[in-house]
Protein backbone atom coordinates (compact mmCIF):
# COMPACT_ATOMS: atom_id res chain seq x y z
CA UNK A 1 0.00 0.00 0.00
CA UNK A 2 1.55 3.51 -1.36
CA UNK A 3 2.01 5.85 1.52
CA UNK A 4 0.14 8.06 -0.87
CA UNK A 5 -2.67 5.81 -0.34
CA UNK A 6 -2.49 5.13 3.13
CA UNK A 7 -2.42 9.04 3.91
CA UNK A 8 -5.57 9.62 2.40
CA UNK A 9 -7.00 6.27 3.94
CA UNK A 10 -6.09 8.26 7.44
CA UNK A 11 -8.41 10.84 6.13
CA UNK A 12 -11.59 8.63 6.60
CA UNK A 13 -13.18 7.11 9.68
CA UNK A 14 -11.43 3.92 10.80
CA UNK A 15 -14.15 1.11 9.18
CA UNK A 16 -14.52 3.31 6.20
CA UNK A 17 -11.18 2.93 6.29
CA UNK A 18 -10.62 -0.35 6.75
CA UNK A 19 -13.50 -1.71 3.60
CA UNK A 20 -11.34 0.37 1.46
CA UNK A 21 -7.99 -1.20 2.21
CA UNK A 22 -9.70 -4.63 1.78
CA UNK A 23 -10.67 -3.54 -1.60
CA UNK A 24 -7.34 -2.12 -2.52
CA UNK A 25 -5.55 -5.06 -1.80
CA UNK A 26 -8.11 -7.28 -3.13
CA UNK A 27 -7.43 -5.25 -6.73
CA UNK A 28 -3.36 -4.88 -6.69
CA UNK A 29 -2.91 -8.43 -5.03
CA UNK A 30 -6.01 -10.10 -6.28
CA UNK A 31 -4.48 -10.89 -9.86
CA UNK A 32 -1.14 -9.83 -10.15
CA UNK A 33 0.51 -10.33 -6.79
CA UNK A 34 4.04 -11.84 -6.41
CA UNK A 35 4.66 -15.20 -5.06
CA UNK A 36 4.38 -16.06 -1.39
CA UNK A 37 8.02 -15.39 0.04
CA UNK A 38 9.23 -18.41 1.20
CA UNK A 39 12.68 -18.40 3.63
CA UNK A 40 15.88 -20.80 3.19
CA UNK A 41 14.73 -22.45 5.83
CA UNK A 42 10.80 -22.76 6.68
CA UNK A 43 9.03 -23.10 9.26
CA UNK A 44 7.87 -26.57 10.72
CA UNK A 45 5.30 -26.33 13.27
CA UNK A 46 2.19 -27.83 14.76
CA UNK A 47 2.85 -30.52 11.61
CA UNK A 48 2.35 -27.02 8.94
CA UNK A 49 4.99 -25.90 6.70
CA UNK A 50 5.03 -22.45 7.08
CA UNK A 51 7.07 -20.89 4.06
CA UNK A 52 7.80 -17.80 6.05
CA UNK A 53 6.86 -16.86 10.02
CA UNK A 54 5.14 -13.88 9.11
CA UNK A 55 0.95 -14.04 9.69
CA UNK A 56 -2.31 -11.53 9.90
CA UNK A 57 -3.84 -11.35 12.63
CA UNK A 58 -7.40 -12.30 13.06
CA UNK A 59 -9.43 -9.40 13.04
CA UNK A 60 -8.21 -8.19 10.00
CA UNK A 61 -9.88 -10.43 7.42
CA UNK A 62 -12.40 -11.02 9.71
CA UNK A 63 -14.66 -12.85 6.78
CA UNK A 64 -12.30 -14.74 4.53
CA UNK A 65 -12.44 -11.99 2.21
CA UNK A 66 -9.28 -11.34 0.79
CA UNK A 67 -7.50 -14.36 1.87
CA UNK A 68 -5.60 -14.96 -1.96
CA UNK A 69 -4.44 -11.65 -2.34
CA UNK A 70 -2.81 -11.29 1.22
CA UNK A 71 -1.15 -14.77 0.45
CA UNK A 72 -0.38 -12.96 -3.00
CA UNK A 73 1.18 -10.01 -0.97
CA UNK A 74 4.04 -12.29 0.58
CA UNK A 75 2.51 -13.63 4.05
CA UNK A 76 3.50 -16.62 5.25
CA UNK A 77 -0.06 -17.18 7.09
CA UNK A 78 -3.63 -15.62 7.24
CA UNK A 79 -5.88 -16.14 10.58
CA UNK A 80 -9.07 -15.13 9.61
CA UNK A 81 -12.14 -14.25 11.67
CA UNK A 82 -13.04 -13.75 14.36
CA UNK A 83 -16.41 -16.04 13.45
CA UNK A 84 -19.41 -17.42 15.02
CA UNK A 85 -21.89 -19.66 14.25
CA UNK A 86 -24.88 -16.96 13.59
CA UNK A 87 -24.01 -13.87 12.02
CA UNK A 88 -24.42 -10.64 14.25
CA UNK A 89 -23.89 -7.31 13.53
CA UNK A 90 -21.45 -6.53 16.69
CA UNK A 91 -21.31 -3.54 18.50
CA UNK A 92 -22.75 0.04 17.96
CA UNK A 93 -20.93 2.53 16.17
CA UNK A 94 -18.51 3.78 16.26
CA UNK A 95 -16.57 1.25 17.86
CA UNK A 96 -12.94 1.46 16.01
CA UNK A 97 -10.36 4.63 16.85
CA UNK A 98 -7.19 5.52 15.99
CA UNK A 99 -4.49 6.93 18.36
CA UNK A 100 -2.20 7.67 15.47
CA UNK A 101 0.76 9.03 18.20
CA UNK A 102 1.02 6.25 19.85
CA UNK A 103 0.44 3.69 17.25
CA UNK A 104 -2.32 2.45 18.68
CA UNK A 105 -5.73 1.57 17.89
CA UNK A 106 -8.87 1.28 20.44
CA UNK A 107 -12.04 -1.18 19.42
CA UNK A 108 -14.86 -2.26 20.80
CA UNK A 109 -16.21 -4.57 17.28
CA UNK A 110 -18.26 -7.00 19.43
CA UNK A 111 -17.34 -10.29 17.22
CA UNK A 112 -19.31 -8.53 13.84
CA UNK A 113 -19.03 -11.41 11.26
CA UNK A 114 -21.15 -12.81 8.64
CA UNK A 115 -21.52 -15.75 10.37
CA UNK A 116 -19.84 -19.69 10.17
CA UNK A 117 -21.78 -20.56 7.13
CA UNK A 118 -20.99 -17.48 4.86
CA UNK A 119 -17.44 -18.06 5.70
CA UNK A 120 -17.38 -21.66 5.17
CA UNK A 121 -18.34 -20.49 1.10
CA UNK A 122 -15.50 -17.80 0.96
CA UNK A 123 -12.84 -20.05 2.17
CA UNK A 124 -14.30 -22.98 -0.39
CA UNK A 125 -14.06 -20.20 -3.25
CA UNK A 126 -10.14 -20.36 -2.04
CA UNK A 127 -7.45 -20.13 -5.37
CA UNK A 128 -3.94 -19.00 -3.57
CA UNK A 129 -3.02 -22.15 -1.82
CA UNK A 130 -1.41 -21.26 1.82
CA UNK A 131 -1.97 -21.66 5.30
CA UNK A 132 -4.76 -20.84 6.62
CA UNK A 133 -6.32 -20.43 10.33
CA UNK A 134 -9.58 -19.43 11.27
CA UNK A 135 -10.66 -17.81 14.76
CA UNK A 136 -13.42 -19.13 16.50
CA UNK A 137 -16.05 -17.60 19.06
CA UNK A 138 -19.29 -17.67 20.60
CA UNK A 139 -22.14 -15.67 19.51
CA UNK A 140 -22.79 -12.88 22.44
CA UNK A 141 -26.28 -14.01 23.39
CA UNK A 142 -24.37 -17.84 24.23
CA UNK A 143 -24.64 -17.96 27.83
CA UNK A 144 -21.38 -19.04 28.85
CA UNK A 145 -22.27 -22.26 30.26
CA UNK A 146 -23.85 -23.24 26.88
CA UNK A 147 -20.28 -21.47 24.82
CA UNK A 148 -18.86 -25.34 24.01
CA UNK A 149 -22.04 -25.92 21.62
CA UNK A 150 -21.20 -22.52 19.94
CA UNK A 151 -16.95 -23.25 19.41
CA UNK A 152 -18.30 -26.81 18.58
CA UNK A 153 -20.32 -25.65 15.89
CA UNK A 154 -18.03 -23.53 14.57
CA UNK A 155 -15.34 -26.19 14.62
CA UNK A 156 -17.30 -28.80 12.96
CA UNK A 157 -17.79 -26.19 10.14
CA UNK A 158 -14.61 -24.90 9.26
CA UNK A 159 -12.44 -28.21 10.12
CA UNK A 160 -12.14 -28.92 6.45
CA UNK A 161 -11.26 -26.03 5.08
CA UNK A 162 -8.61 -24.66 8.42
CA UNK A 163 -5.02 -25.53 8.16
CA UNK A 164 -5.39 -24.49 12.36
CA UNK A 165 -7.88 -23.45 14.55
CA UNK A 166 -7.57 -20.87 17.11
CA UNK A 167 -10.22 -20.55 20.15
CA UNK A 168 -10.75 -17.07 21.19
CA UNK A 169 -11.85 -16.99 24.85
CA UNK A 170 -9.65 -13.47 25.44
CA UNK A 171 -11.80 -10.55 23.50
CA UNK A 172 -13.04 -7.95 25.89
CA UNK A 173 -15.73 -7.07 23.57
CA UNK A 174 -17.89 -10.10 24.30
CA UNK A 175 -19.28 -9.56 27.89
CA UNK A 176 -18.36 -12.37 29.76
CA UNK A 177 -15.99 -13.79 27.46
CA UNK A 178 -12.40 -14.00 29.22
CA UNK A 179 -14.12 -15.85 31.92
CA UNK A 180 -13.74 -19.00 30.26
CA UNK A 181 -9.63 -18.55 30.61
CA UNK A 182 -10.88 -19.66 34.44
CA UNK A 183 -10.32 -22.73 35.86
CA UNK A 184 -14.15 -23.15 36.62
CA UNK A 185 -14.55 -23.30 32.01
CA UNK A 186 -10.88 -23.27 30.40
CA UNK A 187 -10.73 -27.05 30.98
CA UNK A 188 -14.03 -27.90 30.50
CA UNK A 189 -14.14 -26.17 27.01
CA UNK A 190 -10.78 -27.76 25.72
CA UNK A 191 -12.14 -31.30 26.73
CA UNK A 192 -15.22 -30.80 24.64
CA UNK A 193 -13.48 -29.41 21.67
CA UNK A 194 -10.77 -32.18 21.74
CA UNK A 195 -13.69 -34.75 21.80
CA UNK A 196 -15.03 -32.73 18.70
CA UNK A 197 -11.78 -32.37 17.03
CA UNK A 198 -10.89 -36.36 17.50
CA UNK A 199 -14.14 -37.41 15.88
CA UNK A 200 -13.44 -34.83 12.79
CA UNK A 201 -10.46 -35.81 12.79
CA UNK A 202 -11.59 -39.53 12.06
CA UNK A 203 -14.20 -38.52 9.56
CA UNK A 204 -11.60 -36.28 7.70
CA UNK A 205 -8.22 -38.07 8.15
CA UNK A 206 -6.23 -35.01 8.62
CA UNK A 207 -5.60 -33.64 12.37
CA UNK A 208 -6.12 -29.72 12.27
CA UNK A 209 -4.27 -27.95 14.86
CA UNK A 210 -6.12 -26.45 17.99
CA UNK A 211 -4.73 -23.09 19.55
CA UNK A 212 -5.86 -20.87 22.29
CA UNK A 213 -5.06 -16.87 22.29
CA UNK A 214 -5.02 -15.48 25.57
CA UNK A 215 -4.11 -11.86 26.88
CA UNK A 216 -2.15 -9.67 28.46
CA UNK A 217 -4.72 -8.73 31.03
CA UNK A 218 -4.41 -12.36 32.37
CA UNK A 219 -2.92 -12.14 35.76
CA UNK A 220 0.31 -13.25 36.09
CA UNK A 221 -0.61 -15.64 39.02
CA UNK A 222 -2.49 -17.53 36.75
CA UNK A 223 -0.43 -18.03 33.89
CA UNK A 224 1.02 -21.80 35.30
CA UNK A 225 -2.45 -22.66 36.15
CA UNK A 226 -3.66 -21.93 32.33
CA UNK A 227 -0.29 -23.41 30.83
CA UNK A 228 -1.46 -26.54 32.79
CA UNK A 229 -4.69 -26.60 31.31
CA UNK A 230 -3.23 -25.64 27.61
CA UNK A 231 -1.18 -29.00 27.96
CA UNK A 232 -2.74 -31.37 29.52
CA UNK A 233 -5.65 -30.66 26.97
CA UNK A 234 -2.93 -31.30 24.50
CA UNK A 235 -3.56 -28.12 22.69
CA UNK A 236 -1.26 -27.42 19.78
CA UNK A 237 -0.06 -23.55 20.66
CA UNK A 238 -1.43 -20.77 22.19
CA UNK A 239 -1.41 -16.82 20.40
CA UNK A 240 -0.20 -14.36 22.78
CA UNK A 241 -1.73 -11.76 23.68
CA UNK A 242 -5.04 -10.08 22.31
CA UNK A 243 -6.03 -6.51 23.06
CA UNK A 244 -5.65 -5.41 26.79
CA UNK A 245 -8.25 -3.00 28.71
CA UNK A 246 -5.59 -1.22 30.24
CA UNK A 247 -5.49 2.02 28.73
CA UNK A 248 -2.74 3.88 30.78
CA UNK A 249 -0.58 4.56 28.22
CA UNK A 250 -3.33 6.52 26.08
CA UNK A 251 -5.01 8.28 28.82
CA UNK A 252 -3.58 11.39 27.74
CA UNK A 253 -4.86 10.78 24.05
CA UNK A 254 -7.85 11.62 21.97
CA UNK A 255 -9.72 8.84 22.08
CA UNK A 256 -7.42 6.82 25.11
CA UNK A 257 -10.44 7.00 27.69
CA UNK A 258 -12.73 4.88 24.96
CA UNK A 259 -14.47 1.31 25.80
CA UNK A 260 -12.49 -1.26 24.09
CA UNK A 261 -9.29 -3.37 23.37
CA UNK A 262 -6.38 -1.51 22.90
CA UNK A 263 -4.04 -2.60 20.50
CA UNK A 264 -0.41 -1.12 18.75
CA UNK A 265 2.87 -0.20 20.16
CA UNK A 266 1.36 0.08 23.68
CA UNK A 267 1.52 -4.02 23.87
CA UNK A 268 4.98 -4.71 23.04
CA UNK A 269 7.05 -4.82 25.93
CA UNK A 270 3.69 -6.69 27.88
CA UNK A 271 3.53 -8.89 24.88
CA UNK A 272 7.12 -9.62 24.72
CA UNK A 273 7.16 -10.30 28.83
CA UNK A 274 4.30 -12.70 28.50
CA UNK A 275 5.97 -14.46 25.57
CA UNK A 276 8.69 -15.10 27.78
CA UNK A 277 7.04 -16.25 30.64
CA UNK A 278 4.58 -18.89 29.27
CA UNK A 279 7.39 -20.17 27.21
CA UNK A 280 9.89 -20.75 30.43
CA UNK A 281 6.57 -22.23 32.36
CA UNK A 282 5.80 -24.48 29.38
CA UNK A 283 9.33 -25.68 29.24
CA UNK A 284 9.38 -24.53 25.72
CA UNK A 285 7.35 -27.51 24.99
CA UNK A 286 4.22 -25.12 24.08
CA UNK A 287 4.42 -23.68 20.22
CA UNK A 288 3.76 -19.91 21.07
CA UNK A 289 2.72 -17.20 17.70
CA UNK A 290 3.47 -13.40 18.97
CA UNK A 291 1.12 -10.60 18.58
CA UNK A 292 0.76 -7.30 19.63
CA UNK A 293 3.01 -3.79 19.56
CA UNK A 294 4.74 -5.68 16.30
CA UNK A 295 4.95 -1.95 14.67
CA UNK A 296 8.91 -2.79 13.11
CA UNK A 297 11.17 -5.55 12.01
CA UNK A 298 12.63 -5.50 15.45
CA UNK A 299 9.65 -5.45 17.66
CA UNK A 300 9.19 -9.00 15.96
CA UNK A 301 12.40 -10.45 16.62
CA UNK A 302 12.29 -9.13 20.01
CA UNK A 303 8.90 -11.31 20.07
CA UNK A 304 11.18 -14.51 18.56
CA UNK A 305 13.72 -13.69 21.15
CA UNK A 306 11.73 -14.24 23.66
CA UNK A 307 9.88 -17.56 22.03
CA UNK A 308 7.69 -17.16 19.70
CA UNK A 309 8.18 -19.45 16.08
CA UNK A 310 5.72 -16.93 14.46
CA UNK A 311 4.86 -13.83 14.67
CA UNK A 312 1.51 -12.09 13.64
CA UNK A 313 0.44 -8.02 12.75
CA UNK A 314 -2.61 -6.52 12.63
CA UNK A 315 -2.37 -2.51 14.11
CA UNK A 316 1.19 -2.07 12.57
CA UNK A 317 -0.75 -3.41 9.20
CA UNK A 318 -3.03 -1.00 9.22
CA UNK A 319 -0.05 2.14 9.99
CA UNK A 320 2.19 0.58 8.04
CA UNK A 321 0.76 -2.21 5.33
CA UNK A 322 2.80 -4.32 3.32
CA UNK A 323 6.19 -2.83 3.61
CA UNK A 324 5.89 -3.55 7.49
CA UNK A 325 5.30 -7.11 6.57
CA UNK A 326 8.56 -6.97 4.22
CA UNK A 327 10.62 -5.11 7.02
CA UNK A 328 9.83 -7.63 9.45
CA UNK A 329 10.48 -10.81 6.93
CA UNK A 330 14.25 -9.40 6.35
CA UNK A 331 15.12 -8.59 9.68
CA UNK A 332 14.13 -12.48 10.52
CA UNK A 333 15.40 -14.09 7.86
CA UNK A 334 18.84 -13.75 9.43
CA UNK A 335 17.39 -15.42 12.46
CA UNK A 336 15.20 -17.92 11.39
Amino acid sequence: MSSLIGKLLFQLPPETAHRLAQHFINVRYGLLGNDIKTLQKPIELFGLHFPNPVGLAAGWDKNAECVDALFRMGLGFVEVGTVTPKPQAGNSKPRLFRIAEKQALINRMGFNNVGVDAMVMKLQSRKVPGIVGVNIGKNKDTALNHALTDYQLCLKAVYPYADYVVINISSPNTPGLRELQSTHYLNQLLQGLQRAKKSLAGQYHRDVPLLVKTTVDLPQMDYEGFVRALMDNEIDGVVISNTTLDHTSVANCRYGNEMGGLSGAPLREGTTRMIAAIHQISNKKLPIIGVGGILSGEDALAHWQAGAQLVQVYTGFVYRGPTLVHEILRVLEKMV
